[in-house]
């Protein structure tokens, strides 16, 4: 199984044509991170291919895991994020699960106050 590798200089925006790519032609999606850095690009280019694969109605779902890697000699822990696509048609979600996996962006949903576990707006969120 071939992983995408991923790393904090990697653009979010080529490797989510790549995740889109994969999906669309059937295949499955696995991607490898070690660091914080590589991980936040990796999550930016899963939010970019969702927004590429949702208007076309291809949902997606990742599933994240520990992975013991070894790099030049060296064990590491990377963290490993299975992309699948799911079939919103045969999940059975609420009605908050469902406004949460529309087509709009988050930023732009006004219903997700409703998903039980969102406890308050993100604008009234102190830093």
């Amino acid at each position: 199984m071939e992983h995408l590798k991923v790393s904090s200089k990697s653009s979010p925006s080529s490797v989510a044509g790549a995740i889109a790519g994969m999906i669309k032609d059937g295949k499955s999606v696995q991607i490898q991170c070690v660091g914080a850095g590589a991980v936040n690009q990796a999550i930016k280019a899963i939010a970019i291919a969702r927004g590429f694969l949702t208007p076309v109605g291809i949902e997606i779902a990742v599933l994240p895991a520990f992975a013991d890697i070894e790099i030049n000699g060296e064990q590491r822990t990377a963290i490993h994020l299975a992309i699948v696509k799911i079939d919103l048609a045969a999940a059975e979600l609420s009605d908050a699960d469902t406004a949460l996996v529309t087509d709009r962006p988050m930023r732009q949903r006004t219903a997700r106050a409703a998903h039980p576990l969102l406890v308050q707006e993100p604008d009234e969120c102190s830093a």
